[in-house]
Order: C-alpha cells, then sequence, then structure tokens
C-alpha cells in the first residue's frame, strides 16, 4: 500500500479527487450533468495515475503514468475554466488553486525525471 503521509502529490491529489467529487454533485444537483460528468471524469483521473505510477514496472512507465496525470490535469482546468466563466454555473476557487498547485508538482516531477533520462 502507498504512504500517504511521505507522498505529497498522493495526498494532494486524493484531498482534490473528493473536492472535485463534492463540486460535481453540486453540479449534478443544478441539472449541469454533462460538464459534471467530463470534470469528474478528468479530475479523479489525475489522481488515479498519479496512484499508478508509485508502482511502475520501469522508469519510462512512471513517466508516462505522471504524463498522462498532466493530460488529465489540463482537461481538468478547461471544464474548471468553463465553470468559471459560464453564466448559471457554480464556482470553487479552491479547485482552481488546487489544481495550479497540481500542476507545479506533476510538471516539476516530470522535469526532472525527463532530466534524469538525458546522457
Amino acid at each position: 500500500m502507498i504512504n500517504f503521509e511521505n507522498n505529497p502529490l498522493i495526498q494532494k491529489t486524493v484531498q482534490f479527487s473528493l473536492d472535485i467529487i463534492e463540486f460535481c454533485e453540486l453540479l449534478e444537483e443544478k441539472r449541469k450533468f454533462v460538464i459534471a460528468k467530463q470534470l469528474l471524469g478528468s479530475g479523479t483521473s489525475i489522481g488515479a495515475n498519479a496512484f499508478e505510477a508509485q508502482n511502475p514496472h520501469s522508469k519510462n512507465d512512471f513517466i508516462n503514468k505522471l504524463k498522462i496525470s498532466a493530460k488529465e490535469l489540463e482537461e481538468t482546468k478547461y471544464w474548471l475554466y468553463l465553470c468559471k466563466h459560464s453564466k448559471n454555473y457554480p464556482f470553487d476557487e479552491k479547485l482552481e488553486h488546487q489544481i495550479i498547485e497540481l500542476g507545479k508538482i506533476i510538471y516539476k516531477i516530470l522535469s526532472t525525471s525527463l532530466n534524469k533520462n538525458k546522457p
């Protein structure tokens, strides 16, 4: 089992996923089903892929899982952006702050990992 206490990425992605679930429930209450489904999928996938990356088959597997996590992060940013700028949609600034912080962590890990692979 992954040790959450010593892994800020896992801690933050799990918390973000829980917050996304709660926000998507609010979207569904407001009958915003399409965005809720998209946001729930991409927002929770960030953590799922980061979690999977913790037990890689190889260094490349680790990097690939984090790249998927980064792609899902960018998609989540898009759906949150739509919520923020659409009339009649709720928005939670806390999620915006969390996604920015997660991006910094994921892209730093990727950058470090990719630079270690260079000769």
